[in-house]
């Protein structure tokens, strides 16, 4: 008996070791409902320790871990930013994007855009524009590369931009 569930249990470490492998080498892994809730804790809270986050989401304090390590590892999750209130940097440069995307090419821009620290929320859309993006940046100056470096993407194809002057 004991050797049949030692077989057992180095058949599951096996099959995990090669599930682990196949999901760290997916170019675009699966996201399900753990990782989104993960994302959503770590969203209100970057800072949130692994234990507090295991804790919130029910599970042990590796798994979040190796959630974690999989979706940075995989680019799903870029890094981690800062919360600052709306009066904050009231010289700061405030604009509404609208992105045009090249055919099927809407994920990779998505990803390259989430990259960009002056990208405040990227929302897709209908109608002729395919994402609207709320772009933060300090100067004009860095508001003209930030310009420049969304129409550099691979994949977009038109933008059109308004800054927001003030909140009415």
């Amino acid at each position: 008996m004991l050797n049949n569930l030692y077989n057992l249990i180095t058949c599951f470490e096996q099959n995990a070791k090669i599930v682990m492998e196949h999901l760290a080498s997916n170019a675009n892994p699966v996201v399900d409902r753990l990782d989104r809730e993960l994302i959503a804790v770590l969203r209100k809270d970057g800072r949130a320790p692994l234990s507090k986050i295991a804790q919130i989401l029910g599970v042990s304090r590796g798994t979040v871990q190796n959630r974690l390590d999989r979706l940075l590892d995989s680019g799903s999750v870029l890094g981690f930013t800062v919360r600052v209130r709306e009066d904050y940097g009231l010289d700061a440069v405030r604009a509404i994007m609208l992105i045009e995307v090249v055919g099927k090419s809407t994920t990779q821009v998505i990803n390259r855009l989430r990259g960009l620290p002056e990208v405040h929320s990227l929302h897709t859309t209908n109608g002729s524009w395919d994402l609207v993006a709320e772009v933060h940046s300090s100067s004009l100056a860095d508001f003209d590369r930030v310009l420049s470096d969304v129409r550099m993407i691979d994949g977009v194809l038109n933008s059109e931009t308004s800054i927001l002057l003030r909140t009415v």
